[in-house]
């Protein structure tokens, strides 16, 4: 059996009945070693995080520069990775399946399709057309020799229509069209969280570090979530880190950020732990 055979394995078993646990978003190679090296069990690709590394907005990275993103990120873990491969890369639910079986190639065992359009006047896909597009990445996502766990996403939150009702037809449309994990980001109150779960029989994943979502990891796995993703945030936190520095010095002259700063040694000594060859 292939080593993606028996990560997808170990990936599908985090998401046992019961069972929750957080996925952190990497954004380069680096940061994907840290996260396995703090205990991770597996990662998830971070769109934004990946565009900000390249100094570009998010949404405006390739199909082509994510897969290399993506094989280098397989390359550098050992752990499962899932991948952000945001409205699949195309309008047709044949693109759909394109997507899903390029991106396997990759080495990830899993990867989520959001059914945001792109398109300013109708940023949300009709949910004829979004349920279709999961439709045919879950049949490509079965036709591989492994399992793959498809998520898909429901956008409306992200875009300024906090319509729980219709978050959930397009949740409970998605199931039935072949999902294996549920996702609507920008959720983040206890009783749309419980509300959704009551309405699905897939395991859910919840966005954290939302503004104004006090909900702990505990809170979210006593309501029954699954899964538990940090989305750009990490990123974001350390480019918030490296802006402040850089501020520091260059408005005021110090360097008193410097005293925060993980040290050469300690990553020099992480990094040299299983190296790539």
């Amino acid at each position: 059996m292939t080593d993606q055979a028996e990560k997808a394995k170990a990936f599908c078993r985090l998401h046992e009945h019961g069972s929750c646990f957080v996925i952190p978003n990497p954004w380069d190679l680096g940061s994907a070693r840290l996260l396995e090296h703090l205990g991770f069990k597996a990662l998830a690709s971070s769109s934004a995080g990946f565009a900000f590394s390249l100094g570009r907005s998010d949404l405006s990275i390739s199909k082509g520069s994510l897969l290399g993103h993506l094989t280098g990120v397989c390359q550098a873990t050992s752990l499962p990775v899932s991948a952000d491969l945001q409205n699949g890369f195309g309008n047709d639910p044949e693109d759909m399946a394109v997507t899903i079986l390029q991106a396997a190639k990759t080495g990830i065992v899993g990867g989520s399709i959001e059914d945001a359009s792109g398109d300013d006047g109708n940023p949300v896909y009709p949910l004829a057309l979004a349920a279709e597009r999961i439709r045919h990445a879950a049949v490509a996502a079965k036709s591989l020799g492994f399992k793959f766990t498809l998520t898909a996403r429901a956008e409306n939150y992200l875009y300024g229509r906090a319509d729980l009702e219709d978050t959930i037809r397009r949740l409970q449309a998605y199931q039935e069209a072949g999902a294996d994990v549920l996702f609507a980001p920008g959720v983040k109150t206890r009783e749309d969280i419980r509300q959704i779960l009551r309405s699905i029989d897939r395991p859910l994943n919840v966005l954290a570090g939302m503004p104004n979502m006090g909900l702990r990891v505990a809170d979210l796995q006593e309501l029954g979530v699954t899964r538990i993703s940090l989305g750009g945030t990490l990123a974001r936190a350390a480019y918030g880190a490296l802006l402040r520095a850089a501020a520091e010095v260059q408005n005021q002259g110090t360097f008193t950020y410097a005293a925060a700063a993980v040290s050469g040694q300690e990553l020099n000594g992480i990094f040299a732990k299983g190296r790539i060859s």
